[in-house]
């Protein structure tokens, strides 16, 4: 890795838009009506449509560090249509019931595109959709299944394109087919957080940053400063679930890391296109995330060290060298022409992943607790559909509303069991990633049209289907 790469320091996006002057931290004991743990998207967005639909109530946001230090402000900038678990709610609940939860995850793009207009700030939005690309035999079978199946979920607008169509949006290397939708767009991850804090702010919700929750109990958010009191204690915390007192194994902290490159020459674009500016993916089973972000470079994401044993979360962003270089290896894998350009930063972060790895909303009726995430690196958007989902869920149950669309869709009041403890998750997750990696390896060199059997092993033993 050279020594000219940014290593850690939060992520690209922080280097790049500048870190956030720090809010004041909980002064003391306090009260609210509704107290939200964690100030990234899931909990920003919440604040924001509870406090527009009822402007008298007084919410408290909670943050351990600062607004977007967590995914919010580390992900890949993929505003998009993915919702974690539709296939099992699905089996749950009926096929209807699944298409509903896609029906509302397609407008949340929309939903967000409108927000961030009407509050008025840059969020480096650009609605080019996302473009999935397979670059081998095996991959191509699983992107016309996958354009199916899609399709069956009422997202009709999708189009199914071959090698020549796809080498005419992007020209990866080797790609073969290719499937977009236009549900989706780039968003720079910061400026969206940023934006949304201070919007959140002008409507009179109180921010506490540098105030750790380290328990949440019926009526109360416990920190070091004192402890907030209010009728609805709502937690938001995603990958840092598990530093809460008794949520050591509700959701795994799995982490994904990224690259970004310094900005492309207009000699380099011209070989590559991307004149679309579509966020971009691929059908590998150890999958890689990419956009063309507004400055001209290169930002792109896959799984790293996957798992840190006892579920631990940070050390702001920081990314083995190993990583780094894998990255880098898909980078030039897919864009040849790159083997020259240099990697200028690299960090990692952590996302939330329940034993099911269905994305889900609660609000326990009984105690004024309720909870949104398990997105499992889909929460660019399902953050926004969660945060409308819990302003409906505490309207009904405080009388200021009744049931709505979105308290009725099927990934409402979830259950799931814990992770196993550790040493098993440790080594689950390790070997889940390492065989998909091998699978991708076999199915590369072999140039079948058939996905390997040791993916389809993985998928069975990590409960993903």
């Amino acid at each position: 890795m050279s020594s000219r790469v940014v290593n850690g320091g939060i992520s690209f996006w922080y280097a790049d838009d500048g870190f956030p002057e720090a809010r004041e931290p909980l002064g003391g004991d306090a009260s609210a009506d509704v107290v939200i743990v964690g100030g990234g998207y899931t909990g920003l967005w919440t604040a924001y449509y509870l406090k527009k639909a009822v402007p008298f109530l007084r919410i408290t946001v909670l943050e351990q560090k600062f607004c977007g230090y967590g995914a919010s402000g580390r992900n890949g900038g993929w505003l998009y249509n993915g919702v974690a678990g539709r296939d099992r709610y699905a089996k749950l609940h009926g096929h209807e019931a699944a298409v509903r939860l896609q029906k509302a995850m397609n407008d949340t793009v929309d939903e967000v595109v409108r927000a961030v207009g009407e509050e008025g700030f840059d969020a480096g939005l650009h609605q080019g959709g996302v473009l999935e690309v397979a670059r081998t035999p095996a991959q191509l079978a699983r992107l016309r299944a996958f354009h199916e199946h899609e399709l069956s979920y009422g997202e009709k607008d999708r189009e199914l394109y071959g090698a020549r169509e796809t080498a005419e949006r992007i020209r990866v290397a080797d790609a073969v087919g290719s499937s977009w939708t236009p549900h989706g767009a780039r968003v720079h991850p910061v400026k969206l957080v940023k934006g949304l804090a201070a919007a959140v702010e002008a409507l009179g919700v109180t921010v506490h940053e540098q105030t750790p929750v380290t328990e949440i109990r019926p009526k109360h958010a416990v920190t070091p400063y004192g402890t907030v009191r209010a009728p609805y204690v709502l937690r938001c915390t995603e990958g840092f679930t598990a530093a809460l007192k008794g949520q050591k194994r509700t959701w795994l902290p799995m982490n994904s890391s990224m690259i970004a490159t310094e900005p492309l020459t207009d000699a380099q674009w011209a070989a590559i296109g991307w004149e679309g500016r579509q966020t971009l993916g691929d059908m590998a089973h150890a999958y890689m995330y990419a956009q063309r972000t507004a400055d001209g470079r290169i930002a792109l994401g896959g799984r790293g060290v996957p798992y840190r044993f006892g579920s631990r979360t940070d050390n702001d962003g920081r990314t083995q060298a190993a990583t780094v270089e894998a990255l880098r290896e898909i980078l030039v894998g897919f864009f040849p022409m790159l083997a020259g350009t240099p990697i200028a930063h690299a960090w990692s972060g952590v996302l939330g992943v329940p034993r099911d790895w269905c994305a889900s909303v609660t609000l326990d009726r009984s105690t004024g607790i309720g909870w949104a995430g398990g997105y499992v690196g889909s929460g660019v958007a399902t953050a926004n559909l969660a945060a409308r989902t819990l302003r409906d869920l505490v309207q009904q149950d405080s009388g200021q509303g009744g049931r709505t669309e979105l308290t009725e869709l099927p990934w409402v009041g979830h259950k799931v069991r814990r992770w196993e403890p550790e040493p098993l998750r440790w080594l689950g997750v390790q070997g889940m990633y390492a065989t998909y990696r091998t699978a991708d390896r076999r199915e590369l060199a072999g140039h079948r049209a058939e996905s390997s059997r040791l993916a389809r092993w993985a998928d069975r033993i990590a409960g993903r289907y």
